[in-house]
């Protein structure tokens, strides 16, 4: 994804299981997560316990399947941006026009985080800067002008350089009181630039923000990251061979990443390189899953629940921060829930995704596409 429109249709020659990626990711923060951790307290055992807890976000360092959300939108993000930019690129597009829309995009991304983040209660003071949105702006803005000045060997190169730039930042310059190389939540170079240059409130450990500044630089390269992966999809390759190409690039980065972990840990919270890389190496796998499955195999009909929400996920994540969907479920479950007994709660939520969805749905007849790409 890369960018913000308004009512345009989906093209008919797009990868249809990027959408479905998309669409799976967006599902975990936009209702599912809430349901598997109902299924753990309705059915509490050794299996549902462990599957709530690949829904909790690791307190420091290691890993888990909510770690990936974010990391794989974001490598989604660089995914598509060949699609769009290198190919209006290839087409002669206006570069200066290209700019300006990047700008464009840049500035309506970052805007709809404030406002995620509580712009229009009007509390300033307490208004968080950094957020999921502002960071996906600026990495997409970032990722796709190194796009439009590079080739595909110039932006692996910039994508890995970021990396090792960020490890020897956070390896040798010290942190005044505390010293160089200490990666604590409280002691870490990351924490300190936030603490000194981002207004309070922070997310999502209280020395320093989880989308802060410096942690930005290697989200870059998760971006660019997904680049690579969407120009070898480009390629006139075999679809077979393209969704291998993917899964041993998968593979590579997840020994890399968890290679480097022993120097530079896997830390979500200040988006270490060995995470990129370790995030980078599941988002791959999981593209050439889903592009194995729809695109090479031509299984595409379940995905199709996905794909509504992956056209349109941006207007989800939003709307979730300013409407109670809850109370709209209401309206038509209140009659017979409280008859439920223990479903009660996984009923509720699972009301709360219906209508999420039922109006991502009205939106996707209505070829209505509020994205970014």
């Amino acid at each position: 994804m890369a960018g913000i429109s308004g009512t345009q249709a989906p093209t008919s020659n797009r990868i249809a299981s990027i959408d479905a990626l998309r669409g799976f990711d967006m599902l975990w923060i936009t209702g599912g997560e809430e349901i598997i951790h109902s299924l753990y307290r309705l059915y509490p055992n050794s299996f549902t316990h462990g599957l709530s807890m690949q829904f909790e976000h690791v307190a420091w360092a290691g890993f888990r399947f909510y770690d990936l959300i974010f990391p794989l939108f974001l490598f989604i993000v660089g995914v598509v941006l060949p699609f769009s930019i290198t190919k209006r690129l290839e087409a002669g597009a206006n570069r200066a026009q290209l700019y300006t829309h990047l700008v464009r995009r840049l500035v309506i991304l970052f805007c709809l985080g404030l406002v995620y983040n509580g712009f229009l209660n009007f509390n300033f003071h307490e208004l968080r800067i950094a957020g999921v949105l502002q960071r996906i702006a600026v990495c997409y803005f970032l990722a796709a002008i190194v796009m439009m000045n590079t080739g595909v060997r110039g932006q692996a190169t910039v994508a890995g350089g970021l990396l090792v730039v960020y490890w020897l930042v956070m390896r040798f310059v010290p942190v005044p009181g505390i010293g160089a190389g200490v990666l604590t939540p409280a002691g870490n170079l990351s924490a300190f630039v936030d603490q000194h240059l981002l207004p309070h409130p922070f997310c999502c450990y209280i020395f320093g923000d989880n989308e802060g500044i410096l942690s930005t630089i290697p989200a870059v390269s998760t971006c660019l990251l997904g680049a690579l992966g969407g120009h070898w999809l480009r390629t006139s390759r075999p679809p077979a061979r393209k969704a291998a190409g993917l899964a041993l690039a998968g593979v590579a980065c997840l020994l890399v990443g968890w290679t480097w972990g022993h120097w530079f840990p896997v830390i979500k919270n200040i988006w270490s390189s060995s995470f990129v890389l370790f995030a980078g190496g599941w988002s791959l796998l999981l593209l050439a899953l889903f592009y194995w499955i729809i695109d090479v195999r031509g299984f595409k009909r379940w995905t199709f629940f996905f794909t509504v929400i992956g056209l349109n996920p941006i207007t989800i994540y939003v709307l979730r921060s300013q409407l109670d969907l809850g109370v709209i479920a209401n309206v038509f479950i209140h009659g017979f829930i409280n008859y439920l007994g223990p479903y009660k709660p996984l009923v509720f939520d699972l009301s709360i995704l219906a209508v999420g969805w039922l109006f991502l749905y009205f939106l996707y007849r209505q070829k209505i596409f509020l994205k970014v790409g």
